[in-house]
């Protein structure tokens, strides 16, 4: 992960990580089939990253603007309690959960890739980047993983949170 050192010792005061899911927890590419049902792809180094920060006692929040029944699948799977589907302002989201789990978004470490992550990023702590995230994501990040989205960037972030911790 690339960022300055300041950003870098924050890690460890993750209390709950945000986590956009399309271009950040999957490759951004969406697959449809004749019937129409999308599949995703999801790396399980990701998935192993964010089982060991629930049972570090981390929070883990899904929040994604899609509505898809398999981000609630894979949440299922990863014992991920928090999802917010069909999200069209981050930055709420964010707030809320804040405020429902008790963290103060000094707490809160987003990571994303695209426009409607900003949002997040004003809101949280610290902010990360996925490898192949857009220009003005980059800029806005604290943080940049080397990583792409559904290659090992959550999983980057996730083994980052809990070195420092």
């Amino acid at each position: 992960m690339k960022g300055p050192s300041e950003h870098l010792d924050r890690l460890g005061r993750t209390r709950l990580l945000v986590c956009d899911v399309d271009g950040t927890l999957t490759d951004g590419a969406m697959y449809y089939g004749s019937d129409g049902e999308v599949l995703k792809r999801f790396t399980t180094r990701d998935g192993l990253g964010i089982s060991r920060l629930l049972d570090a006692g981390v929070v883990v929040a899904l929040v994604t603007s899609e509505d898809s029944p398999i981000v609630t699948a894979r949440a299922k799977k990863l014992r991920v309690e928090h999802v917010v589907l069909g999200c069209l302002d981050k930055a709420v989201a964010v707030q809320d959960l804040c405020q429902r789990l008790k963290v103060t978004p000094a707490d809160v470490t987003a990571i994303g890739d695209d426009l409607g992550d900003l949002a997040a990023f004003r809101v949280a702590g610290l902010s990360v980047a996925v490898a192949a995230a857009v220009p003005e994501v980059k800029a806005a990040a604290h943080l940049v993983c080397e990583s792409n989205g559904g290659h090992g960037a959550v999983r980057e972030l996730s083994d980052g949170i809990l070195a420092s911790q």
